[in-house]
């Protein structure tokens, strides 16, 4: 009996041997964990030589990784999530249009029936502001006004909202969206930082401060490949494989800060075929996670 105990313990003990050897060839041993940010792509249909549907946006984006996608505008959200859904992909935002301009419709009607059809879903609904000059403040009584109407909307189906930066908008700048959200006062309305619009209007390239002061209504962030003195879109919006801007950088400081939100990959103006593109940038994307979860 003592014999055939220790041949037992002996068969064990080689078996967790080999265990040990194959973990160590094959590093499936303990791991740095991933950054918690689920990564979507936007805008990658609008200069895509392909010209793709919805449906085949959606199986590329599955194939190649992504978490989801956002969506430009109100046109077609059903079929967008339709196509999400049926690959297990997540609509992360809808993207509107508020007017400034009190001659014209504050938004447009059929954001209600979207906000309706959202109930439920993680997605953010971005909101960009314009008919104004650029970060003229006496507008925020207006939109103060209008973006509680829409937050209300919103709450009943669980929905926030973030504003968004967009350059020559009456929000153009992290400042404004955060000055404006904080007027709003609701929590379920916050900011974006969209890295190709601050780097557009904010010469500084301080980032830190930027996003330490939106950080308390930080709800989205977007990136992109970009040339630290870059000037014009083309060198402003890149895939995220190329360009002088220290992204990892930008994400560590994201990560120092506590920000666990979702990152979208910024395509707007990007040309020729989409998947080539986008294949480069989560390539681009994972590398930049692999070291930002080794490093301090």
């Amino acid at each position: 009996m003592r014999n055939a105990a220790l041949f037992g313990a002996g068969i064990l003990a080689a078996i967790f041997g080999l265990c040990l050897v194959g973990a160590a060839r094959s590093g499936s041993g303990p791991q740095p964990a991933a950054p918690p940010n689920p990564f979507f792509a936007l805008c990658m249909d609008t200069h895509d030589a392909k010209k793709r549907g919805l449906a085949e946006q959606a199986q590329m984006l599955k194939d190649l990784g992504y978490a989801g996608a956002g969506h430009l505008w109100l046109d077609g959200v059903p079929e967008r999530l339709k196509t999400l859904d049926q690959r297990g992909l997540q609509l992360f935002q809808v993207y509107v249009r508020v007017s400034m301009d009190p001659k014209q419709p504050k938004y447009d009607p059929r954001l209600g029936e979207v906000i309706t059809l959202l109930k439920g879903r993680p997605t953010i609904l971005g909101v960009l502001m314009s008919g104004m000059k650029p970060s003229d403040p006496s507008g925020d009584a207006r939109a103060v006004a209008i973006l509680r109407e829409i937050s209300d909307m919103a709450a009943e189906s669980g929905i926030r909202v973030a504003l968004y930066p967009h350059t020559g908008d009456w929000i153009e700048k992290v400042e404004d969206a955060v000055r404006v959200a904080d007027k709003v006062d609701r929590k379920n309305v916050g900011v974006m930082f969209n890295l190709c619009h601050w780097m557009k209007v904010d010469k500084s390239r301080d980032c830190k401060r930027v996003l330490a002061a939106a950080m308390p209504r930080l709800f989205v962030v977007t990136i992109n490949g970009a040339d630290t003195d870059g000037e014009n879109w083309d060198r402003l919006i890149q895939p995220l494989d190329r360009g002088s801007f220290d992204i990892d950088g930008f994400l560590k400081t994201l990560r120092d800060l506590g920000y666990k939100g979702p990152i979208g990959l910024q395509c707007y103006g990007i040309p020729g075929d989409a998947r080539g593109h986008l294949a480069r940038s989560i390539a681009a994307w994972r590398k930049l996670s692999a070291r930002l979860a080794t490093e301090k």
